[in-house]
């Protein structure tokens, strides 16, 4: 039987415990006392932190998004030299519809009117094959588009009409370990992870990744996730000496897509220290050009970096420092890029990433990048991007 409160005061009087619940006289502490003991007052910042105004980059976006849109909910995917260079570069498209949708949430512009909101619903539900249940746009491969897509529906509270009939023999005894077994791991490990990602993502999307399924998933994933470099998977990497293993970025930009799932799951990583030390070292090693113009991988590599110090806080303060020095990088160059081309965003998908990298840097180190309104990732509040 649970303690009164007079029973729980009397018996912890003895241990000084119940002064200490007993409400009190408010105590007032000075700023010098309230700053940690290991920061000396002088150490305090007398002004707020540099700041830098990523504005119009976001600006830059939003009118992109306005010059891609065909109609109520109907968007193209490219603009520019893209939307003449390309086959049907001009017409509807599915990842410029789910790209225009994510970049609006991201932005704090996400539509309000219900119309607006029913004709993106429809246009992207439209996408789905009744028979297959997959999504398809021609660039990806059905793996990516019924992540992709049913994950701009999601924003809108909406889910694809048709069950994911191609995906469902993942469900069964061994399926999605077939999967995961049979991806090219060694030379293609950045594609594929649009499978083996997708597929967790698509499912978990839909309603039909069931608390076992996903065990078995991220099972496998703990499994195979490789001890030195903190990447998957072991043994398929160029320090594990296997010939022709794809070069070491392609393995972390993989990896990201595994992350994201784990993240979305409340999933922890086996080895959040040595994926730490491998994102490090990419930057320190120039292993891959990052930080140049609009894309995927500058969300890859940071996320790659944030989101497993948030598990283990290994080497905290060189991450902030590096994820401070990339931030201002980026932003310096993302607005040069911006200021010097007419149509800095040519692929709405291209610049779903950047917005993207730019929210999770902002998360990251609060103050330096600013924006008239505050930006949101995606990806914490679903799966796959």
């Amino acid at each position: 039987m649970p303690l009164s409160r007079r029973q729980f005061l009397a018996s912890t009087a003895a241990t000084g415990l119940a002064g200490a619940l007993l409400p009190g006289p408010l105590v007032r502490v000075s700023a010098a006392e309230a700053v940690p003991p290991s920061m000396p007052p002088s150490a305090v910042p007398s002004t707020p932190p540099e700041s830098i105004d990523i504005q119009p980059i976001i600006e830059a976006a939003l009118a992109a998004v306005a010059a891609a849109r065909l109609g109520p909910g109907q968007y193209t995917r490219f603009l520019g030299s893209q939307r003449t260079s390309r086959p049907k570069g001009a017409e509807l498209n599915p990842y410029g519809c789910a790209a225009a949708a994510c970049v609006l949430y991201a932005t704090g512009h996400f539509p309000r009117d219900a119309a607006e909101r029913t004709a993106s619903v429809a246009t992207l539900q439209a996408n789905q094959s009744p028979t297959t249940g997959m999504f398809s746009e021609p660039s990806h491969n059905a793996y990516h588009s019924t992540a992709y897509v049913p994950a701009a529906l999601e924003l809108f509270d909406a889910a694809p009409l048709h069950p994911l009939h191609d995906l469902l023999p993942l469900l069964a005894e061994g399926g999605i370990e077939q999967l995961l077994n049979g991806l090219d791991w060694v030379t293609k490990p950045w594609g594929q992870a649009h499978l083996g990602a997708g597929s967790f993502a698509a499912l978990y999307l839909s309603g039909d990744a069931t608390p076992a399924w996903q065990d078995r998933y991220f099972n496998w994933l703990w499994a195979e996730m490789d001890p030195v470099s903190g990447l998957w998977r072991k043994g398929c990497q160029p320090h594990n000496g296997v010939a022709g293993s794809a070069p070491f970025f392609d393995h972390l930009a993989s990896s990201f897509h595994y992350t994201f799932n784990h993240v979305i799951a409340r999933r922890p990583l086996r080895y959040p220290e040595q994926m730490i030390d491998s994102a490090l070292r990419v930057r320190r090693e120039n292993l891959y050009a990052l930080a140049k113009g609009p894309g995927f991988s500058e969300i890859d590599w940071v996320y790659c970096l944030t989101r497993p110090l948030r598990q283990c806080g290994h080497r905290a303060d060189e991450v902030l420092a590096e994820v401070r020095m990339f931030a201002r990088e980026y932003a310096t160059n993302l607005l040069a890029y911006v200021a010097s081309h007419p149509v800095p965003f040519e692929d709405l998908h291209a610049m779903n990433g950047t917005i993207a990298a730019f929210a999770e840097l902002q998360q990251s180190v609060p103050g330096l990048l600013r924006t008239d309104r505050p930006l949101k990732l995606i990806l914490d509040r679903r799966p796959f991007i």
